[in-house]
């Protein structure tokens, strides 16, 4: 590729960004996912819009718990309340970033429900982790543009990115399909109950989702790779943050804002399988959108993201967009709506993000009630699954990106996690049916 000058912004280190371009055609995919197999420490790779965006390193850094507020800076770690108002904590220390121009990225835990809907007690261990990151390196097809704390660190970044331009792929090996069909038993019970439940009028509706294990080693490297050539998400990432590390393909974004206030999010719900052969996959479209019970599922969930951003947005202007258009995503093709609207004076991304999350679509209808359920329901905690990767800019804008069709690695182990949406209509049968064809997603894709 060719270099197109270095720019040093300022040299006193820790207060701008050094950054430099390389200029030339590249498969965005191949060098992001190549950049991250040879990044050390902690980093996050976000795909948004034909971007691929990898952030490694941590100047600053923010880790939420139910109680406090941690932050290191470069003279370490620091605590302060989480308070009443946990993401506005949050969003203050942001503003502390001595970094100008920075851009965070990091997860939301589906745990941080608990905190924003009534439970705290329940919100147990890191519920959100943020860096700013030391190096970054955004991949568009013609370009990419890279920056970095220390001039050093961005001469040896741009010498990074030509060697991945040449660098030959792994010789990862794909590993057979995961078994979608664990706790199969176990699911069909649970689902009767929310079922039962629902007709108790405890709650409308809840999305239960149940976890398939991965034995042997998994390239969650070549698994991306794969797994993203093959799916159409709205968003995808990878990412390594101390002991968790994931990878996914998200089908919805929780939360889009803009620096101007424009906000909006894409609730997906009702769910047919695509097999690849265009006229069953036709078929399956039409009846999906005939079908009576995915289309209530699809209401509810779209006039509860009406009613939750109305609480931030400017009076008159939440409008639904594109009502029940069908998005297809990977294995899954999906009802989708986008619900949109302006914040109001005094209202930033934080506080929509604390009305959206967790999605409606990973949680149900009303949100605390179903939250509760997940947790009492459920047999393993969800920890990322369902929660967000998201990035936050200094502007005020915000992308957060909902984690499903993800494989994750923790302690050793590996697994997939799939669910789906119960209301009344609900079979047990059809809703196992339904996470395995979601979980097709993800488990062809694994490699070794």
């Amino acid at each position: 590729m060719e270099r197109r000058g270095l720019l040093e912004v300022d040299r006193e280190v820790g207060t701008r960004y050094h950054s430099g371009r390389l200029v030339g055609a590249v498969d965005p995919l191949r060098l992001a996912t190549e950049l991250a197999r040879s990044t050390s420490g902690p980093y996050v790779l976000y795909e948004n819009s034909g971007t691929w965006s990898l952030a490694s390193g941590a100047a600053y850094e923010l880790v939420l718990y139910a109680d406090e507020l941690r932050i290191r800076d470069a003279a370490g770690w620091t605590a302060r309340p989480a308070g009443g108002k946990p993401l506005q904590t949050v969003a203050d220390a942001l503003d502390g970033c001595p970094i100008a121009g920075a851009r965070a990225y990091g997860w939301a835990g589906f745990g941080l429900s608990h905190l924003l809907h009534g439970d705290p007690a329940a919100a147990r261990g890191p519920l959100l982790r943020l860096i700013v990151p030391t190096q970054e390196v955004r991949i568009t097809a013609e370009t990419v543009d890279v920056r970095a704390v220390d001039v050093a660190d961005l001469r040896s970044l741009m010498s990074a990115v030509d060697a991945a331009t040449r660098a030959v792929p792994s010789a990862a090996m794909p590993l057979p399909p995961a078994d979608t069909g664990h706790d199969a038993e176990f699911y069909r019970t649970v689902v009767s109950s929310a079922v039962e439940e629902i007709r108790a009028r405890r709650y409308q509706k809840v999305i239960l989702s149940r976890l398939v294990p991965v034995d042997g080693d998994v390239d969650l490297f070549a698994t991306y790779e794969a797994g993203r050539r093959a799916n159409t998400p709205a968003r995808s990432y990878l990412l390594d943050l101390g002991d968790l590390r994931c990878a996914g393909f998200s089908p919805e974004t929780v939360v889009e804002v803009s620096a101007a206030g424009k906000v909006s999010t894409q609730p997906l719900a009702g769910t047919r399988a695509r097999h690849g052969d265009p006229l069953l996959d036709g078929a399956l479209r039409m009846d999906l959108q005939a079908d009576a019970k995915e289309i209530f599922e699809h209401a509810i969930s779209v006039k509860l993201a009406f009613d939750e951003l109305a609480a931030v947005a400017v009076p008159g202007t939440v409008q639904v967009d594109d009502f029940m258009d069908v998005k297809e995503r990977g294995s899954v093709q999906h009802l989708a709506s986008r619900v949109s609207a302006t914040l109001d004076s005094g209202r930033n991304a934080w506080h929509a993000l604390a009305v959206l999350f967790p999605a409606i679509t990973a949680s149900g209808v009303p949100k605390a009630a179903a939250c509760e359920a997940i947790d009492r329901l459920e047999n393993a905690p969800r920890g990322l699954y369902s929660g967000a990767v998201l990035t936050v800019d200094a502007d005020g804008s915000m992308d957060a990106a909902l984690v499903l069709r993800s494989v994750f690695q923790q302690e050793g182990r590996t697994w997939l996690r799939a669910g789906a949406g119960i209301v009344e209509q609900s079979t047990p049968e059809r809703e196992l049916e339904e996470t395995a064809e979601k979980l097709r997603s993800i488990s062809h894709y694994l490699h070794r």
